[in-house]
């Protein structure tokens, strides 16, 4: 477990449609965030790609994101659930990796939708001591997340990841590290020690698609992020993400969006 340094909680509870909201890339696209996850789903199922390994996930799923993790997940008008975002704060043990929780006990899923439900109506309310209180709720989820991971541990659903997955693991955490490098698919098998070929092979088999598509669909995210969110200059954010022109980013964001940047933009 690690211990989060020293910061002012900014705690953000919704719901899986919220997250939605803006087109289907806003939740499958990869991406990763400056905050810890967890996703709570409560009803309905898809799947979810968490660090290059794809799983699926139902109702009763508990899934931890740690901050920094590319990740992105399947939703439709039938999944319902909550999101948390969770800042680092001082005190709060969280889980250093990403657990997928499968909660088949009445007892935990009732603890959790009941502490859930008062992290969204504390986030929600402008009382004394919110953030305080908000703190508190996060310490008591770190806690029911460590009890849950360490009863999925022993049972009979334990199971360590093989070494493709560890592999691909690395390779999207060295895609978020240079993300704005333009370091190609070659380059990374080259640091892990393997060939593009390899990579490829074993991203394919973790998680559907081969490694230049989980590299592609993570700067595609960002630049989708980066044009609905600021008002940046199209060359400026082409150059940020390590693209060698602005006429090759238009070339590649056209080629997996059906859209330019000016007319994503426009289309808000």
């Amino acid at each position: 477990m690690k211990h989060a340094e020293l910061t002012k909680p900014e705690i953000r509870v919704s719901t899986i449609q919220q997250l939605a909201n803006g087109g289907r890339w806003r939740t499958e696209a990869m991406r990763s965030l400056s905050t810890d996850l967890l996703l709570w789903f409560t009803c309905g199922q898809g799947r979810i790609t968490v660090a290059g390994v794809t799983r699926g996930y139902g109702a009763h799923n508990a899934i931890f994101i740690p901050a920094g993790t590319m990740h992105g997940f399947e939703t439709s008008a039938k999944v319902f659930g909550t999101a948390v975002f969770l800042p680092p704060s001082p005190g709060i043990a969280m889980p250093d990796s990403p657990l997928h929780l499968r909660i088949r006990d009445n007892t935990a899923q009732n603890e959790l939708s009941a502490l859930l439900q008062d992290m969204q109506t504390e986030a929600a309310s402008d009382r004394p001591l919110r953030e305080a209180a908000l703190l508190h709720l996060s310490g008591l989820l770190g806690i029911w997340l460590a009890r849950q991971a360490d009863a999925a541990a022993k049972g009979e659903e334990a199971k360590k990841p093989d070494r493709g997955e560890m592999l691909v693991r690395r390779f999207t955490e060295m895609i978020e590290r240079d993300l704005t490098s333009g370091r190609s698919v070659a380059d990374y098998a080259a640091e892990l020690g393997v060939t593009p070929t390899h990579l490829s092979r074993v991203c394919n088999k973790a998680c559907g698609r081969p490694a230049s598509a989980l590299l592609a669909d993570r700067l595609i995210y960002e630049a989708r992020r980066q044009l609905s969110e600021t008002r940046d200059p199209i060359n400026v954010i082409a150059r940020r993400l390590g693209y060698g022109s602005p006429a090759y980013f238009t070339r590649a964001f056209q080629h997996h969006t059906g859209l330019t940047p000016s007319a994503f933009r426009k289309a808000g």
